[in-house]
């Protein structure tokens, strides 16, 4: 079997993390169908926050390894005073306090180790189509298509935040109060940043500057992506920046064989809050 960044990967490396570098708070927002915790990593101590999540998508887990080896360099960086990626760590800190929840749909990364294809969660609810946000369009446009019952992706559950792992991210977001949030997904080289007709303030300016660290396309999304996804909620509910990005290129699974060159693209948007300035 070829490399899987699954959830015993992520607590080994939670606590080794939690040894080396203390002043890393670390706290559970919920626990998936299968009681798996959902874990969460919150790094630097600023005014702005910001949340980044990986792996809505159970074949997508790649976004999950991405985001650890990012709070380990930041880590690394903070403790030793050095730059990472030209970027000040220690400023950063000051600056912007960063919430990771990397793996969102832990029981789904375990499913797609025999299931290729598999991108819901343990009871066939894809969890990036499960959020407030058109999810009644999203439900008829995935009827026509014939998706009207739990499988391995665009099911959209009974109804929206059905599921554990959705209802955690969304009451985790609403307690913070983020000013912008980032979902990490996989894969096509695209920031999506809008949903329907709503443009927050300084959304364009932030994609434009994501675009320009990692050489994504900033992308309209249309068709059954528009709808109910978590930055789609985000933006709807508060009227601030959220984004979709779509990491690497190929087919999914992406194989951890292009991790290296995947993680130097998107480092430099994780990087950016320290340099972005919010009064909302």
């Amino acid at each position: 079997m070829d490399f899987i960044y699954d959830y015993q990967k992520l607590c080994a490396d939670i606590t080794k993390l939690s040894c080396n570098y203390p002043f890393i708070k670390l706290s559970c927002i919920g626990k998936s169908n299968k009681h798996r915790k959902l874990h969460m990593l919150q790094l630097g101590n600023g005014k702005t926050k910001v949340l980044y999540n990986g792996t809505h998508h159970g074949l997508e887990w790649i976004t999950s390894a991405i985001l650890m080896k990012f709070v380990f360099d930041y880590a690394k960086s903070y403790i030793t005073g050095t730059r990472l990626y030209g970027f000040d760590i220690r400023k950063l800190y000051e600056n912007a306090s960063i919430y990771i929840v990397p793996m969102v749909n832990p029981d789904g990364v375990e499913i797609s180790k025999t299931k290729k294809k598999w991108q819901a969660n343990s009871k066939g609810v894809d969890l990036n189509h499960n959020y407030n946000a058109g999810w009644q369009q999203y439900k008829a446009l995935a009827a026509q298509q014939g998706i009207t019952k739990k499988c391995a992706t665009r099911y959209p559950g009974k109804g929206w935040e059905s599921e554990p792992e959705s209802s955690a991210i969304v009451n985790f977001t609403r307690i913070m109060s983020f000013d912008y949030v980032v979902a990490l997904h996989s894969q096509g080289k695209e920031i999506y940043w809008q949903y329907g007709n709503i443009d927050p303030p300084k959304a364009e300016k932030i994609g434009k500057l994501m675009s320009e660290a990692s050489g994504y396309a900033l992308i309209r999304a249309d068709g059954l992506s528009s709808y109910s996804g978590y930055k789609d909620w985000f933006i709807k509910e508060f009227n601030r920046p959220g984004f979709t990005i779509e990491v690497g290129e190929g087919k999914n699974p992406l194989p951890y064989s292009c991790f290296d060159k995947v993680y130097n693209e998107v480092v430099g948007i994780l990087l950016l809050p320290g340099e972005i300035y919010f009064d909302f």
